[in-house]
């Protein structure tokens, strides 16, 4: 059988910009015959994601991404249907995912390394597991729950940068459910904004590329910022962080507007910033969610629920449906 897949054409180098000349399609042979524990499966759904500009350096610079390799197929999370089965869990027309799913129309995979999928807990939106009620949903979930220190009645303000992404839509709906009081996003254009706090319960949002940030914050957060969910890092970051209060907390999930350039992860704070988090004792540390494995059963079922509720509102598509045609 003959499939397409996405391969690892070039690297961009770690200063540079990521272009569609980094990537190439090809047309592979499947075998026809699948091993005991093997599956056949027929892919539905892909994710793109920010960690993914680390693994087409040669060094992500993380001990626990591996980076793609030239000329092999690019790999992350996606969903797809089982055509064909020697897993003695996994049988025909079962739904899976994976973390490490090829970008591959048919593939044949491990069933050791597949998770089953249930449509009824998306109301049969399967895309949404890798979204809301997927990895993006279960690290902002995760994130607050472990470094937010939030609890219900504790009136805190939450700060959000990359408020309209995968995880910060997510992050902000999920800190009014814990217990925040009040919700800020940060994001790119005005209609990010209008759906942030017309949509998705935020309190306010700010337009940092229309807007004064530090005024803007000021305004929206008049007692401060108690706990911000840092995805973007850079000079947004250092603005938020110097308006937050003494023993607050920085979740750190991403720091996107670094990604393209050379710089460890987390990258450092400047001298300043780094020693008003100090005076401030404003904890900064490393999350990361494959840390917490043992969360993500009760987790799913957490964030369907408040979806199944209304509580959780699914804006965004954050995945791709996979153009490659199937053959």
């Amino acid at each position: 059988m003959i499939v397409q897949r996405v391969v690892l054409n070039s690297r961009p180098g770690k200063n540079g910009n990521p272009v569609a000349e980094n990537f190439r399609m090809e047309e592979v042979c499947l075998p026809d015959n699948i091993n005991e524990g093997q599956v056949q499966v027929r892919t539905l759904y892909l994710s793109v994601d920010p960690y993914m500009r680390c693994r087409m350096n040669e060094d992500t610079g993380t001990d626990y991404i591996t980076p793609w390799q030239l000329s092999q197929v690019v790999d992350g999370g996606g969903i797809g249907i089982i055509e064909e089965s020697k897993h003695i869990n996994l049988t025909k027309g079962d739904f899976v995912t994976s973390f490490y799913w090829p970008w591959q129309t048919k593939v044949i995979l491990d069933g050791n390394n597949l998770e089953k999928v249930d449509p009824q807990l998306v109301n049969g939106h399967l895309s949404y597991f890798l979204g809301a009620i997927g990895m993006p949903g279960l690290t902002s979930l995760i994130g607050i729950q472990e470094k937010g220190h939030i609890t219900a009645g504790s009136k805190k303000t939450m700060v959000v940068s990359g408020a309209a992404g995968a995880c910060g839509s997510v992050a902000g709906q999920i800190g009014h459910l814990l217990g925040c009081s009040r919700v800020v996003g940060i994001c790119g254009t005005h209609e990010k904004c209008v759906l942030l706090t017309s949509e998705l319960g935020f309190d306010a949002a700010i337009n940092y590329k229309k807007e004064n940030v530090a005024e803007q914050l000021r305004e929206s957060c008049p007692a401060g910022v108690d706990v911000y969910f840092d995805n973007v890092g850079g000079n947004i970051s250092d603005t938020v962080i110097s308006q937050m209060n003494e023993n607050s907390h920085i979740i750190l999930c991403g720091q996107i507007s670094q990604y393209n350039k050379d710089v460890p992860y987390p990258p450092p704070l400047s001298p300043a910033i780094e020693a008003l988090q100090k005076e401030r004792n404003i904890t900064r540390e490393r999350f990361l969610v494959l840390n917490y494995k043992d969360k993500f059963e009760p987790g799913i079922l957490q964030l369907s629920q408040w979806f199944k509720e209304g509580k959780l509102k699914v804006e965004f598509l954050f995945f791709i449906n996979i153009i490659l045609p199937a053959t």
